[in-house]
């Protein structure tokens, strides 16, 4: 995902969407990514942003530390959650905002 991608596909698709912002250095990062692939396996949709790579987004959300996430529901942010985080706390934080 790049920068372009999250301001038209943020504002234009419908439902939740989960944004993880990563740096390539972070352990944490690394740590996180089996996770991710596992829920984007079960048709979540996730995006990805290098923070290296898009520092104007990283300023534009105001992020702090990595992994940092960033839940969208109908273009808007929803929810911010920051550091690592099991499975099961991801799919309940998604599922709490299905509503």
């Amino acid at each position: 995902m790049t920068s372009s991608l999250v301001g038209s596909e943020m504002c234009k698709e419908t439902g939740l969407k989960l944004v993880e912002f990563y740096a390539a250095w972070c352990g944490y990062c690394q740590k996180q990514r089996p996770i991710l692939n596992e829920l984007s396996e079960n048709n979540i949709w996730i995006g990805t942003i290098d923070a290296d790579k898009n520092p104007e987004l990283v300023k534009q959300y105001a992020i702090s530390g990595f992994p940092t996430f960033l839940l969208f529901k109908e273009g808007k942010v929803i929810a911010k959650l920051s550091g690592y985080h099991e499975k099961s706390e991801l799919l309940s934080r998604l599922m709490g905002n299905l509503h």
